[in-house]
């Protein structure tokens, strides 16, 4: 018997209310297709790449084992302030988050919003409008699909 997909979801809650609708979407996808979750909640988005290295540096992304995780989801929301501070966060959370998921095969949806204001920022995590949550639990599914082909 195969087990559960088990997907790791690290969430950056410097938005809460976003935050929330962004989990919903994400946590209904994995409800619907039968998977198993589990949260960790950081600060904010450049915490979430070191939980993911912590994660695979404790080799949780291993198919054996008790729980292991098949994949993760990134949960988060950037917006734009008046300093550079923005392009650090969005860019360094999105370049080291890639570069862990392809340098060690971990299936990987992004949901780190990075927008211009909040109502940008909610009608992305709405799950009634964009709902990237949803969309990042479908994008990590499908890798995750694709890399069990590619091992047959």
């Amino acid at each position: 018997m195969t087990k559960p997909v088990h997907i790791l979801i690290i969430e950056g809650r410097y938005y809460n209310h976003i935050g929330d609708a962004l989990l919903e979407g994400a946590t209904r996808a994995l409800d619907e297709a039968g998977a198993t979750w589990e949260v960790k909640t950081v600060p904010g988005a450049l915490e979430i790449p070191q939980v993911l290295a912590l994660a695979k540096d404790a080799d949780l992304f291993d198919e054996g084992g008790d729980r292991p995780f098949h994949g993760c989801v990134a949960l988060g929301c950037v917006i734009r302030g008046e300093t550079s501070h923005y392009d650090i966060v969005a860019n360094e959370s999105a370049h080291q988050l890639l570069s862990l998921a392809i340098r060690h095969g971990i299936p990987f949806g992004n949901a780190i919003l990075t927008v211009e204001n909040e109502a940008q920022a909610l009608a992305r995590a709405d799950v009634n409008r964009k709902n990237k949550g949803r969309e990042a639990v479908l994008a990590c599914l499908e890798v995750l699909r694709l890399k069990r082909a590619f091992r047959r």
